[in-house]
């Protein structure tokens, strides 16, 4: 019964409501899913709950419009109630593939477009909402979380603004820097990893991986990623291993110091299968570099996981490197967007997370430990207890 076992006596602080920004309907429409679900089973299982006002719904999607003028000027209209409903908001802020006319110009919209949409959402439910809870998958400028000259600190001002909107919770995936949440002490900062979904999806697409110390091993391709690799490698109890970027710190292209080389710290990986944990792939250049440093030791097949998958100069180089035998998969979520063309190459793999994100939303509209849904080893160890190798050779 997934969750719903720990949700049957626990009562929700108020009704559900779920707004989806532009981009990101799609998956909106598979957690509403999950929801409603969820809830049949909960009221099936104890029929009290049935009589709870706007406990089970047909759907928790809230009708929302977010029109443009035509100087680019917008703002948002929401065509029903929300007062005193827990509100969730989802946005990606990632999916440049929306557009919108200013002076007859097509505009595609950036990251800033999408924040400033989530603040006139949030503007026009006017403090109407009993609780608001913002769903962001990808932290907007979380890549730009610390200050290391004069420069500015996006991330923290984009949760300060939230904060004082009256924002009560942010939820976030696998944040750059989770850190970034010293700047809004007073408000919910929930941070989640997709470690069990890329699991689940790479057994999926590659039945004959063996998960041992033997034919295994976890890979860091940065020390950012460390914190990821170990707790994997420790779940699966396999061998890790670490790259590090030699920079060259007398030049800055594009805003930092170009990577010299990758340097490897770590057992040898002739013969293993390698699954390289990061939180994102951006241009894709240093996981490339990374995955072909890994096959020059003698690593059996590259696996690549990331919880983003941007790639900011397009899939080319990946074509390459997955026909030349240097990458085998890349699984990344559909928290932000992906393009056709993305998920119709056959090196690609997804990582569905819809069912986790209504996880979370209905542990938190029930306001118990989300810890119920956070920690993963019990899931991950059953899974690969249950995993066997199709190929059925040693």
């Amino acid at each position: 019964m997934s969750i719903t076992k720990y949700l049957l006596n626990a009562a929700a602080v108020a009704p559900l409501k779920l707004i989806a920004l532009p981009g990101c309907e799609p998956l909106a429409e598979t957690v509403n899913n999950y929801l409603v679900q969820f809830r049949q089973e909960v009221s099936d299982a104890n029929p009290a709950k049935k009589t709870l006002y706007g406990y089970k719904e047909d759907s928790y999607l809230v009708n929302c419009d977010l029109p443009r003028f035509g100087s680019g000027e917008g703002k948002c209209v929401i065509n029903e109630s929300v007062r005193g409903v827990d509100l969730y908001i989802l946005v990606d802020v990632c999916n440049y593939s929306m557009t919108y006319k200013e002076f007859g110009e097509i505009n595609h919209m950036s990251p800033d477009d999408h924040f400033q949409n989530l603040k006139r959402v949030i503007s026009a439910v006017n403090g109407k909402a009993h609780r608001i809870t913002v769903i962001m998958p990808f932290l907007y400028e979380s890549r730009q979380h610390k200050r290391t000259n004069r420069e500015s600190l996006d991330c923290a001002i984009g949760l300060e603004e939230l904060s004082r909107m009256g924002v009560t919770n942010i939820v976030t995936f696998d944040a750059h820097d989770p850190r970034v949440a010293n700047a809004v002490p007073l408000m919910g900062f929930d941070n989640f990893f997709p470690t069990y979904q890329f699991l689940k999806a790479l057994l999926k697409s590659e039945p004959n991986i063996r998960l041992d110390n033997d034919h295994v091993m976890i890979i860091s391709p940065d020390e950012g990623a460390m914190s990821r690799a170990v707790y994997f490698s420790n779940v699966l109890g396999v061998d890790m291993g670490m790259f590090y970027k030699r920079r060259d710190y007398s030049r800055v292209v594009n805003g930092k110091n170009p990577i010299v080389a990758h340097e490897f710290l770590g057992d040898s990986v002739k013969g293993k299968d390698c699954i390289v944990i990061d939180d994102m792939i951006s241009s894709g250049g240093s996981m490339l570099d990374v995955a072909q440093q890994l096959k020059s030791r003698g690593a059996k097949n590259v696996y690549v996981c990331c919880t983003f998958g941007l790639f900011t100069d397009g899939l080319e180089k990946f074509d390459e490197y997955y026909k030349n035998g240097i990458i085998r998969k890349v699984i990344t979520t559909n928290l932000i967007y992906q393009t056709p063309e993305l998920l119709s190459r056959e090196w690609y793999g997804t990582a569905k997370m819809g069912k986790y994100v209504a996880s979370i939303i209905d542990t938190l509209n029930h306001d118990i430990s989300i810890e119920k849904v956070r920690d993963t080893t019990a899931k991950i160890n059953k899974l690969v207890k249950r995993h066997s190798p199709v190929d059925g050779t040693e």
